[in-house]
């Protein structure tokens, strides 16, 4: 399968997941959700692998949706700015073929039997952060930038945030970050319990 906005290699035993949009730092867009999408569902059926590496190409992990797409998206444009066509992806190995599991949109993430990994290499904020709160294990780079970023945009903790955030960190901490959207870096991703 030749992705776009991914790059997508397996090192035996590990699989690694690349978001390859640098010049956006790494915002993600229908397509590039899709291939993900993709590429977890070929890592997961590949016996090579035995474990997968979400990380970012270039200086971020991900700041969220891009905003042109969504931008896109509340004009009307139902794709999101994604006009080329996504059905190859599900042709390959597809939505059906994965099983239930992978009809549910992000959170498929929690129910890949291999661990998951996310190696924050720099920004992380939106749906870049919630989805990194989805996998088994997060590694960052000390000076990453995390922002919940939710509030500041007038919208509620999306993708299932809500509902991890709380369970890594606590609750109090997790609505410090969600009703603040303030940024943090990796140093106090650690120390509370994020990385």
């Amino acid at each position: 399968m030749h992705y776009q906005d991914i790059i997508y290699q397996v090192d035996d035993p590990v699989a690694v997941i690349k978001f390859n949009r640098p010049d956006a730092m790494n915002a993600f867009t229908r397509r590039m959700l899709a291939e993900i999408r993709h590429a977890l569902a070929a890592a997961e059926q590949d016996e090579r692998v035995v474990g997968i590496v979400l990380t970012g190409e270039g200086r971020g992990f991900c700041p969220g949706m891009d905003m042109n797409a969504l931008d896109a998206m509340s004009d009307g444009d139902g794709d999101g700015g994604d006009s080329e066509n996504l059905t190859e992806l599900k042709a390959q190995p597809g939505d059906a073929d994965l099983g239930q599991n992978f009809q549910v949109t992000y959170s498929y993430l929690m129910s890949i039997r291999k661990p998951v990994i996310a190696a924050i290499n720099g920004a992380c904020a939106g749906l870049g952060l919630a989805i990194a709160t989805m996998t088994d294990l997060r590694i960052v780079e000390r000076s990453a930038k995390f922002s919940t970023a939710f509030s500041q945009r007038g919208l509620i903790a999306e993708h299932g945030i809500s509902w991890t955030l709380p369970r890594l960190i606590g609750s109090g901490n997790a609505l410090d970050l969600l009703w603040s959207a303030r940024k943090f870096t990796g140093e106090e991703a650690k120390s509370i319990g994020l990385a």
